[in-house]
């Protein structure tokens, strides 16, 4: 019996993606994407957010389309598909530390960051900023998009 583990994320991309060239001719294109849950705390009364971010990977073959890197900028919001898991760090005080990471399987653009320069201009319609759906279709990668 086959199993899935996938997860699906949606939040905001916090920084521009950047490649690294591994071993191979296989590329990654990492960006970190932000998480929040908000809640109102019981005792105080005031709203609380935790932020959790979320390291994630899209593997590409070295000469492969780019296309998704003009996407993939800070601010954006983006739903992410992909196989989660953890990987423990040691940082520089020689502390370790767990993250939470996600190799991507789909990338869907929600809302492009809030830039004149943004390639997606021709799609988003600022006045319409809660309606996707005639925008949606156009911006969504498929798997030719990262081979």
């Amino acid at each position: 019996m086959a199993t899935v583990f996938e997860t699906r994320l949606i939040g905001n991309i916090g920084k521009d993606a950047h490649v690294k060239t591994m071993e191979r001719g296989i590329v990654a294109v990492n960006f970190p994407v932000a998480h929040n849950k908000n809640w109102k705390d019981k005792k105080s009364g005031q709203m609380r957010t935790k932020t959790t971010w979320v390291n994630c990977t899209i593997w590409k073959r070295e000469g492969a389309n780019m296309r998704i890197l003009d996407f993939l900028t800070r601010g954006t919001l983006v739903e992410i598909l992909g196989t989660p898991f953890a990987k423990s760090v040691q940082l520089e005080d020689g502390q370790m530390r767990t993250e939470i990471r996600l190799n991507v399987s789909k990338t869907n653009i929600l809302r492009p960051a809030n830039r004149e320069d943004d390639a997606l201009t021709s799609y988003y319609d600022q006045e319409d900023a809660d309606d996707f759906d005639n925008t949606l279709d156009d911006l969504a990668m498929n798997s030719d998009d990262f081979e």
